[in-house]
């Protein structure tokens, strides 16, 4: 019983495997990057045919942003149920599945009535285990429909102020309603530029003109796990916490003993963030 695995370079796709190894033996891996410029319906051709060409019992990918595309499409293409985001999988006739919904604010506990399951896996939602490693599809035996390469990447957009973007950074320093202001940035910069940090945001911030899109943490924003998140006058929404759920370490700065961010953190400080960060800055400053 063979499995096809989409694989990308990360943790994400190796605590995938870790679900994945369940399903059967031995793994055939799938590179993202198989196509350049990256074509999701390539990949999911791609898919589509070393699964029928394996008789594979299931094909997995991690569920990141391009993971759940690829797979998505393929789901489309064969006509199959595709199960996203789960945190665990027990194969049979159900396949037994617990998967989040709700920006991972509740988990559903499903069966699974197919010939071959599509799965993708939450990302730091599993362990990794070490185990057999997947033998490499050779892609280049497949022919690829014209169509299948419409929709491609055109061109990529650095973060702004550059340097490492908001989901590989190891520190994130974000500030919502309790900036005030787009100007009420500048101490959180200040702060990050210190530390290494990079500058998110809350979905009020990005609503408000304060901050680009690409700068919002949360469900509808981007999903990160750093060592340490440092939320600054941020309320602690359902929506947003389902971004940042993946820190390590979560400190949390804000005048309102009572918001709900307050009682998830590992450390919170009670105060006027726009006395608390600089002070911060200025401790740092003197260590060095």
């Amino acid at each position: 019983m063979s499995v096809v695995v989409l694989m990308e370079e990360g943790d994400p796709s190796r605590q995938m495997l870790t679900l994945a190894r369940k399903f059967g033996a031995p793994l055939h891996g799938v590179p993202m990057d198989a196509f350049t410029p990256f074509a999701p319906d390539s990949v999911a051709a791609v898919l589509e045919y070393a699964a029928e060409e394996l008789h594979a019992t299931a094909v997995f990918a991690a569920g990141t942003d391009r993971g759940n595309e690829v797979m998505a499409r393929l789901a489309a293409r064969t006509d199959l149920p595709l199960a996203a985001n789960c945190i665990a999988a027990e194969p049979g006739d159900p396949v037994q599945l617990t998967r989040q919904r709700w920006g991972g604010s509740l988990l559903e506990e499903a069966r699974m009535h197919t010939t071959r399951a599509l799965i993708t896996v939450a990302p730091h939602s599993v362990r990794i285990e070490e185990g057999v490693q997947p033998l490499a599809v050779d892609v280049n035996r497949f022919q690829i429909d014209a169509k299948d390469q419409v929709v491609r990447v055109s061109e990529h957009v650095a973060p702004p102020g550059g340097g490492v973007s908001l989901a590989e950074a190891k520190v994130v320093v974000s500030g919502g309603r309790g900036v005030g202001s787009k100007e009420g940035f500048a101490i959180l910069e200040e702060l990050a530029s210190l530390i290494g940090a990079r500058v998110g945001c809350s979905r009020v911030v990005t609503s408000a003109g304060w901050r680009p899109h690409t700068d919002q943490v949360g469900q509808t924003g981007t999903k990160i796990s750093p060592d340490l998140y440092i939320a600054c006058g941020i309320s602690g929404a359902t929506q947003h916490m389902a971004g940042c759920k993946g820190a390590k370490k979560i400190l949390a700065i804000n005048a309102d003993p009572e918001a709900p961010i307050m009682s998830l953190a590992d450390y919170s400080v009670v105060g006027d963030l726009k006395e608390i960060v600089p002070a911060i800055s200025a401790e740092i400053r003197k260590s060095r």
